[in-house]
């Protein structure tokens, strides 16, 4: 079972731009939901995540009656293998000119899963730097986002930790813009 455990308001009206998703079990559940809605209204949907999280995410839309590959090769859905993906969205100019992001609709759909993160990356400071990055890069395309992390054991002050970085990282760049 996950825990809704924040969303962040992107403008004046405090719409929410991200949420975070705390999953204490493996398993999609939520993200299968907020991915199937988006492409079943015809919205492009971005994945960033690690390569085992792609895979589980692909298999989970099979079983919904989904074809994932169909999707990646026409270009609704994207899955960029974290934390190599990252590289590409720091870089630039238009980061949909290059590689797999290729733009095709107004509204898009921006899942971040960062258990690749907190599981191999030790600094702190590390994984806020990719999560502004990652929601400075969402925030320009204006798109409906959740980020989620499986802490299978996090403690309260982990978890606390976990929830002040993610409002950090989104609420810096809504001052920044």
């Amino acid at each position: 079972m996950a825990a809704i455990i924040d969303s962040v308001g992107a403008g004046p009206a405090q719409t929410p731009a991200c949420r975070l998703v705390v999953r204490k079990q493996k398993g999609l559940a939520e993200i299968l939901e907020f991915v199937t809605a988006g492409l079943e209204i015809g919205q492009q949907v971005v994945v960033l995540a690690g390569p085992t999280c792609l895979k589980e995410l692909a298999r989970g839309l099979g079983d919904h009656g989904l074809r994932p590959e169909s999707l990646l090769h026409n270009g609704r859905m994207i899955f960029l293998t974290a934390p190599s993906c990252l590289a590409q969205l720091a870089k630039a100019g238009d980061p949909f000119q290059r590689g797999p992001l290729q733009r095709n609709g107004s509204v898009l759909r921006w899942v971040s899963d960062w258990s690749w993160a907190y599981q191999t990356v030790t600094d702190p400071s590390a994984i806020l730097g990719y999560q502004r990055l990652v929601h400075d890069f969402t925030r320009s395309l204006t798109a409906l986002s959740v980020c989620t992390v499986h802490c299978e054991r996090l403690e309260r002050s982990s978890l606390l930790a976990l929830l002040a970085d993610h409002r950090r990282a989104a609420r810096t760049v809504r001052q920044s813009a």
